[in-house]
């Protein structure tokens, strides 16, 4: 099927040249063929920073390694040399969270990027309690998630969070910081 093109017999002599009366003196534009870059260029700070993020994850973090806590039952762990008393504050709810990561929907890999991302914010701030919410849902991160934070040499405390902050699909943790261990309120 043919389109319907415009015809010079439409248009009457003086509009055409009337038409070529107004273009003259105008010229061909040069098409740009400047070709702009799909990937966003990263800055080199922020890809040093991504790589140590993930280097710190892949160090801490092992899926080899399994420590000896119980996971299928209350997830409970204070590291050896403190005070076994901080599990059963942790427990009653006498220290606050500071900051909560929320890890539903991630695979165990973006997992551990976070934790190590979590656990390197609350030193940045200063922040003692943290709770990671893994959810309940197939049980993968569940078991997961306790047995990465006992790796980490800066996780002192881990305990089941009271149920205002999670229940059974959290733990509420404590950091040590480098200033000052002065954490008891």
């Amino acid at each position: 099927m043919k389109k319907d093109t415009p015809s010079h017999s439409s248009l009457s002599n003086d509009d055409i040249s009337l038409f070529r009366q107004t273009i003259t003196g105008a010229k061909v534009f040069k098409q740009d063929t400047h070709r702009f870059d799909t990937k966003p260029k990263v800055s080199q700070a922020k890809q040093f920073a991504q790589q140590k993020k993930q280097a710190q994850s892949e160090f801490f973090f092992s899926d080899v390694y399994i420590p000896d806590i119980d996971t299928h039952g209350t997830v409970k762990y204070v590291k050896p040399g403190q005070d076994t008393f901080l599990a059963k504050q942790l427990r009653r709810g006498d220290f606050a969270p500071d900051l909560t990561l929320d890890l539903h929907g991630l695979n165990k890999e973006l997992a551990k990027d976070e934790l190590a991302g979590l656990i390197h914010e609350c030193k940045k701030q200063h922040y003692y309690c943290a709770c990671v919410v893994h959810g309940i849902g197939g049980g993968v991160l569940k078991h997961k998630v306790p047995q990465y934070l006992v790796q980490h040499p800066d996780v002192i405390a881990m305990h089941q969070a009271p149920l205002e902050y999670g229940g059974r699909g959290a733990v509420l943790i404590l950091i040590s910081l480098p200033q000052s261990d002065e954490f008891r309120r």
